[in-house]
């Protein structure tokens, strides 16, 4: 039997994932009929006949929808992908091989390939960026301002002739500083590189067009706005030069190999229509009640903000706080808060099981001692005041343990 939790615990780790949306489950129920039942709809994509193109048209009306919640301007620039993990590595080894390859075909010779990204990106960036360093790559590394943002002068000065690819994301999963993208694209764009971007934290935060921000490839995860774990979107702008990653029976038009995830794709589309479509309200919501947060824990002497947020201030997610707790560690704080019904995190749950201190913090000036007690809460559309208030109730305990 699965653990079980009260109906009255309060989740605040959201940008870690947030629980499957009505609209997503909704969607996917035909789905979880088992045997006979489902042959409408659970087929192989792939298949000939009648269950393979009932799937099919599933997978592709998912396709036209996220393509037009995203701005996209055709649907098949969108690749369905096991989660943004695989869609950050199919961006990076498949854009930056096919772009160098590219420029040696033009004649540029015997040139090092440049790819620039920054040292506050999700690892699945940072973690391809080292092996394409490895297989003969130069990769250049920026660090943001205290802040966490990259300004577009630090990234005109890093591009040259032989930088190939930039990524730079588009919102930081743990400090929630939200990266001036569309000026970023600019630079790479007019030193002759593409551009991607890790949109993974905000979608359904901040708007996104990826038309109008005149990106080459972006990843999306669908179980961060509410879709199921295990199904993510690589972007990819017509004719961007691109080598396959994942290699075998050639779905998704040679992009991606592999069985769709059919009624995986069908729930994120849902899932990212609705968070998409009440965007806006939402934002404005949360970031009132992250406002009401910081203000709450900024009348405790042992916590500070890890960056400083301007009530109202739309330079970073409308839903996440960040802070350091003086005295404790991360994995002491959790545990005490989930032991009072409340669900909080020291950073991204992908490395949420390391005693190491997070390279965000180290990234931005924060000494090993102080990065050690970080805790970030995050909200998400059920999040209330009540909540907010509830938690800051719960502080004082948390900091007095006896």
């Amino acid at each position: 039997m699965p653990a079980s939790v009260s109906e009255d615990y309060v989740y605040l780790d959201w940008a870690a994932t947030a629980p499957l949306a009505e609209e997503a489950a909704r969607a996917m129920e035909p789905y979880q009929v088992p045997g006979r039942a489902n042959l409408g709809v659970g087929g192989n994509a792939n298949s000939l006949h009648a269950p393979g193109r009932a799937a099919f048209a599933a997978l592709e009306e998912a396709r036209r929808s996220i393509a037009r919640d995203l701005g996209a301007s055709r649907p098949d620039e969108i690749v369905f992908t096991s989660g943004a993990t695989e869609a950050d590595n199919e961006a990076l080894f498949g854009i930056a091989h096919a772009a160098a390859a590219e420029r040696r075909r033009r004649g540029a010779g015997d040139f090092v390939p440049h790819v620039v990204t920054t040292t506050v990106e999700h690892d699945a960036v940072l973690a391809p960026a080292k092996r394409l360093e490895a297989q003969g790559f130069r990769v250049t590394r920026l660090a943001p301002n205290r802040q966490g943002f990259i300004e577009a002068r630090a990234l005109e000065d890093a591009v040259g002739p032989d930088t190939v690819l930039v990524s730079v994301q588009a919102a930081n999963s743990e400090v929630g500083s939200i990266q001036p993208v569309a000026e970023l694209a600019r630079v790479a764009h007019s030193a002759g590189a593409l551009f991607h971007t890790d949109a993974v934290q905000a979608l359904g935060k901040v708007p996104i067009d990826l038309g109008a921000l005149d990106v080459d490839a972006a990843s999306f995860s669908a179980h961060k706005v509410g879709g199921p774990k295990g199904v993510g979107a690589l972007y990819l702008k017509a004719r961007t030069p691109y080598e396959a990653y994942l290699l075998g029976g050639g779905q998704e038009s040679g992009r991606r190999s592999g069985t769709q995830n059919v009624a995986g794709a069908v729930g994120f589309a849902a899932a990212c229509h609705a968070a998409c479509e009440m965007r806006g309200l939402e934002a404005a919501r949360q970031r009132a009640l992250r406002d009401r947060l910081y203000a709450g824990l900024a009348a405790f002497d042992a916590v500070e903000a890890t960056v400083h947020v301007e009530a109202g201030s739309e330079d970073f997610l409308p839903n996440i706080v960040h802070v350091l707790v003086g005295g404790l560690e991360s994995e002491t704080l959790i545990l005490r808060f989930d032991m009072r019904g409340f669900g909080v995190s020291g950073g991204s749950a992908c490395s949420s099981h390391s005693l190491e201190p997070s390279h965000v913090l180290h990234a931005l000036g924060i000494d090993d001692d102080r990065a050690h007690g970080a805790l970030r809460i995050s909200m998400g559309r059920s999040t209330t005041e009540a909540d907010v208030d509830a938690f800051l109730e719960a502080v004082a305990g948390v900091l007095d343990w006896s």
